[in-house]
Protein backbone atom coordinates (compact mmCIF):
# COMPACT_ATOMS: atom_id res chain seq x y z
CA UNK A 1 0.00 0.00 0.00
CA UNK A 2 0.90 3.65 -0.73
CA UNK A 3 1.98 5.64 2.25
CA UNK A 4 0.71 8.95 2.78
CA UNK A 5 2.19 12.45 3.95
CA UNK A 6 0.58 11.21 7.69
CA UNK A 7 1.98 7.78 7.89
CA UNK A 8 5.62 8.12 6.08
CA UNK A 9 7.82 8.76 8.70
CA UNK A 10 11.37 9.67 7.01
CA UNK A 11 14.36 10.31 9.31
CA UNK A 12 14.57 14.11 8.82
CA UNK A 13 18.49 15.12 8.65
CA UNK A 14 20.27 18.39 7.87
CA UNK A 15 22.97 18.43 5.72
CA UNK A 16 25.45 21.39 5.43
CA UNK A 17 24.53 22.18 2.04
CA UNK A 18 23.76 26.12 0.64
CA UNK A 19 22.17 26.43 -2.87
CA UNK A 20 23.09 29.37 -4.64
CA UNK A 21 21.18 29.98 -7.57
CA UNK A 22 22.98 32.38 -10.47
CA UNK A 23 19.72 34.28 -11.62
CA UNK A 24 17.20 31.60 -11.75
CA UNK A 25 14.27 33.31 -12.68
CA UNK A 26 11.45 30.68 -13.73
CA UNK A 27 8.77 30.62 -11.18
CA UNK A 28 8.17 26.85 -11.79
CA UNK A 29 11.59 26.03 -11.51
CA UNK A 30 12.53 28.66 -8.02
CA UNK A 31 9.53 26.50 -6.48
CA UNK A 32 10.68 22.97 -7.66
CA UNK A 33 14.22 23.96 -6.64
CA UNK A 34 12.76 24.65 -2.61
CA UNK A 35 10.63 21.44 -2.93
CA UNK A 36 13.95 19.85 -4.00
CA UNK A 37 15.93 21.69 -1.26
CA UNK A 38 13.58 20.24 1.41
CA UNK A 39 13.25 16.74 -0.09
CA UNK A 40 17.09 16.62 0.76
CA UNK A 41 17.07 18.79 4.29
CA UNK A 42 19.92 21.66 2.57
CA UNK A 43 20.41 24.39 4.61
CA UNK A 44 19.17 26.75 2.38
CA UNK A 45 18.68 28.40 -0.87
CA UNK A 46 20.06 31.83 -1.86
CA UNK A 47 18.03 33.15 -4.99
CA UNK A 48 20.74 35.74 -6.92
CA UNK A 49 19.41 38.15 -9.37
CA UNK A 50 17.46 41.20 -9.80
CA UNK A 51 14.25 39.62 -11.64
CA UNK A 52 13.28 37.00 -8.96
CA UNK A 53 9.58 36.45 -8.45
CA UNK A 54 8.37 34.40 -6.02
CA UNK A 55 4.78 34.60 -6.53
CA UNK A 56 1.48 32.27 -7.35
CA UNK A 57 3.26 30.35 -9.87
CA UNK A 58 6.61 29.72 -7.46
CA UNK A 59 4.25 28.37 -4.13
CA UNK A 60 2.36 26.18 -6.51
CA UNK A 61 5.05 24.22 -7.63
CA UNK A 62 6.86 24.35 -4.12
CA UNK A 63 3.95 22.76 -2.58
CA UNK A 64 4.30 25.09 0.26
CA UNK A 65 8.26 24.03 1.13
CA UNK A 66 8.63 28.07 0.93
CA UNK A 67 7.33 27.89 4.11
CA UNK A 68 9.84 25.38 5.75
CA UNK A 69 13.15 25.99 3.41
CA UNK A 70 14.89 28.83 4.62
CA UNK A 71 15.56 31.00 1.50
CA UNK A 72 16.26 34.63 0.52
CA UNK A 73 16.93 36.88 -2.06
CA UNK A 74 20.05 38.65 -3.35
CA UNK A 75 20.71 41.08 -5.65
CA UNK A 76 24.70 40.88 -6.29
CA UNK A 77 25.79 37.42 -6.77
CA UNK A 78 29.22 37.98 -6.08
CA UNK A 79 28.96 39.39 -2.19
CA UNK A 80 27.13 36.05 -1.69
CA UNK A 81 29.77 34.11 -3.12
CA UNK A 82 32.56 36.45 -1.05
CA UNK A 83 30.64 35.95 2.02
CA UNK A 84 30.65 32.32 1.45
CA UNK A 85 33.83 32.12 1.04
CA UNK A 86 35.18 33.91 3.66
CA UNK A 87 32.93 31.65 6.02
CA UNK A 88 35.22 28.68 4.76
CA UNK A 89 32.83 27.20 2.59
CA UNK A 90 33.91 24.91 -0.23
CA UNK A 91 32.13 26.47 -3.72
CA UNK A 92 31.16 23.22 -6.57
CA UNK A 93 29.44 25.09 -9.86
CA UNK A 94 27.46 22.62 -11.55
CA UNK A 95 28.40 23.53 -14.86
CA UNK A 96 30.46 21.83 -18.12
CA UNK A 97 33.70 23.32 -18.29
CA UNK A 98 36.58 22.59 -19.66
CA UNK A 99 38.01 21.44 -16.56
CA UNK A 100 34.56 19.87 -14.70
CA UNK A 101 34.64 16.77 -13.43
CA UNK A 102 32.12 14.66 -14.00
CA UNK A 103 29.37 14.51 -10.72
CA UNK A 104 30.31 10.23 -10.60
CA UNK A 105 33.46 10.60 -10.21
CA UNK A 106 33.39 13.57 -7.39
CA UNK A 107 34.48 12.90 -4.06
CA UNK A 108 33.77 15.07 -1.21
CA UNK A 109 37.05 15.30 0.68
CA UNK A 110 35.99 18.37 2.62
CA UNK A 111 34.37 18.75 5.82
CA UNK A 112 33.43 22.15 5.17
CA UNK A 113 30.35 23.24 4.56
CA UNK A 114 29.12 23.35 0.72
CA UNK A 115 27.85 26.04 -1.33
CA UNK A 116 26.30 24.39 -4.56
CA UNK A 117 26.63 26.92 -7.32
CA UNK A 118 23.58 27.07 -10.15
CA UNK A 119 22.46 28.76 -13.05
CA UNK A 120 20.43 30.33 -15.27
CA UNK A 121 17.84 28.24 -17.26
CA UNK A 122 19.39 29.60 -20.52
CA UNK A 123 23.03 31.16 -19.72
CA UNK A 124 24.29 28.83 -17.10
CA UNK A 125 26.92 30.25 -14.27
CA UNK A 126 28.70 32.76 -15.43
CA UNK A 127 32.40 32.83 -15.57
CA UNK A 128 32.84 35.70 -13.09
CA UNK A 129 31.81 33.67 -10.85
CA UNK A 130 33.11 29.97 -12.35
CA UNK A 131 36.79 31.54 -11.77
CA UNK A 132 35.64 31.84 -7.87
CA UNK A 133 34.92 28.23 -6.96
CA UNK A 134 36.75 25.40 -5.89
CA UNK A 135 35.41 22.90 -7.71
CA UNK A 136 33.17 22.60 -11.29
CA UNK A 137 30.84 19.23 -11.68
CA UNK A 138 28.84 17.97 -14.51
CA UNK A 139 26.16 15.58 -15.54
CA UNK A 140 27.40 13.00 -17.82
CA UNK A 141 24.43 13.15 -20.75
CA UNK A 142 23.67 10.15 -23.15
CA UNK A 143 21.55 12.02 -25.60
CA UNK A 144 21.25 14.38 -28.22
CA UNK A 145 20.97 18.06 -26.12
CA UNK A 146 24.13 18.92 -23.82
CA UNK A 147 21.50 20.69 -21.33
CA UNK A 148 19.25 19.44 -18.71
CA UNK A 149 16.48 21.23 -16.74
CA UNK A 150 18.16 23.03 -13.28
CA UNK A 151 15.78 21.93 -11.59
CA UNK A 152 16.02 18.45 -12.57
CA UNK A 153 20.48 18.42 -12.35
CA UNK A 154 19.54 19.97 -8.81
CA UNK A 155 18.06 16.65 -7.71
CA UNK A 156 20.20 14.36 -9.49
CA UNK A 157 23.59 16.20 -8.16
CA UNK A 158 22.03 16.79 -4.71
CA UNK A 159 21.03 12.97 -4.14
CA UNK A 160 24.39 12.57 -5.07
CA UNK A 161 26.37 14.75 -2.59
CA UNK A 162 24.10 13.95 0.65
CA UNK A 163 25.16 10.80 -0.18
CA UNK A 164 28.38 10.96 0.06
CA UNK A 165 27.95 12.98 3.05
CA UNK A 166 26.08 10.22 4.88
CA UNK A 167 28.52 7.68 4.56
Amino acid sequence: MQLTHYNCKFKKQKFPITLVCDNVTNAPNLGSILRIADAFGIEGVVFCGKSIQLGKRMKKTSRSTEKYVTHRIEDDILKVIDSLKSDDYYLVALEITEDSQLLYNFKLQTKQPLALIIGNENFGISNQILNKVDKSIHINMYGENTSMNVAQATAITLYELTKQIKS
